[in-house]
């Protein structure tokens, strides 16, 4: 198992998206990327990502993170690019390493 920390953006265009609503943006975009992303177990499971504190509605940051758990290896830079390929425009991946 892998875990993986991001550092992403939360833009102008999406300043009023709430926390629950980034976060299934990114699950979506995680889901289209294709990440071999580690599930939760038991009746309901989850991907396992990580949160950091969640801003105001209406609060745009240019340093936010989130730690992904992933199964297998993969460079940190090849997540950040499948990532922003399929992320909204507002919402961008600055960084990711090894954690």
């Amino acid at each position: 198992m892998q875990k993986i920390r991001i550092k992403y953006r939360k833009g102008e265009e999406v300043k009023y998206l709430s926390h629950l609503d980034l976060m299934r943006a990114v699950h979506r975009a995680v889901r289209r990327a294709g990440l071999p992303i580690t599930y939760s177990q038991g009746f309901n499971p989850h991907m396992k990502i990580s949160w950091g504190k969640a801003l105001k509605v209406g609060q745009a940051s240019n340093e936010e993170y989130a730690e992904i758990h992933l199964e297998q290896l993969m460079p940190p830079k090849e997540i950040m690019d499948r990532l922003n390929a399929t992320l909204p425009s507002g919402i961008e991946i600055r960084d990711a390493f090894l954690v």
